[in-house]
C-alpha cells in the first residue's frame, strides 16, 4: 500500500499536526475536515453566514481533491459537522449544488458543541478514483 500526502496552496494550510489529505494506493483519498478559511488570506469567510461558510468549505474540499487528481463526483463519503443543527436545511441546500440525489455520497451530519475557530460548519470526505 502506498501513501501520498496531498498539499495545495489553493486550500487552507493545516493548523495542526495533520495534512490536507492522504491518498492511499492511488485510489482512495481521505480529506481532512475543512472549515471556511480563505486560503489566500487565512481568514474565516462568511462571518455568521452558514451559506457562505459552506460554499467556502466546498471550494476548499474541491481544491484539495483536484490537487490529488480527483474531483467532487469522486467523493463516496462525507461527514458534516454543524455548530447548530438548525442550520441543516441551509447547509443541505448548498451541499445539493455539488451532489445530485442519484449518485450523492453517503453522508453523516452531526451537531457538535464547538468547531475550530468557532466556525459554523466543517466537512470531511473520502474520495475514490
Amino acid at each position: 500500500m502506498t501513501r501520498k500526502i496531498i498539499r495545495t496552496p489553493n486550500a487552507p494550510a493545516p493548523v495542526g499536526p495533520y495534512n490536507q489529505a492522504i491518498a492511499v494506493s492511488g485510489q482512495m483519498i481521505f480529506v481532512a475536515g475543512q472549515i471556511p478559511l480563505d486560503p489566500s488570506t487565512g481568514e474565516i469567510v462568511g462571518d455568521n453566514d452558514v451559506a457562505k461558510q459552506t460554499e467556502q468549505v466546498m471550494a476548499n474540499l474541491e481544491a484539495i481533491l483536484v490537487a490529488a487528481g480527483a474531483k467532487i463526483p469522486d467523493i463516496v463519503k462525507t461527514t458534516v459537522f454543524l455548530a447548530d443543527m438548525n442550520d441543516f436545511a441551509t447547509v443541505n441546500q448548498i451541499y445539493a449544488k455539488y451532489f445530485n440525489e442519484e449518485d450523492a455520497p453517503a453522508r453523516a451530519c452531526v451537531e457538535v458543541s464547538r468547531l475550530p475557530k468557532d466556525v459554523l460548519v466543517e466537512i470531511e470526505c473520502i474520495a475514490v478514483i
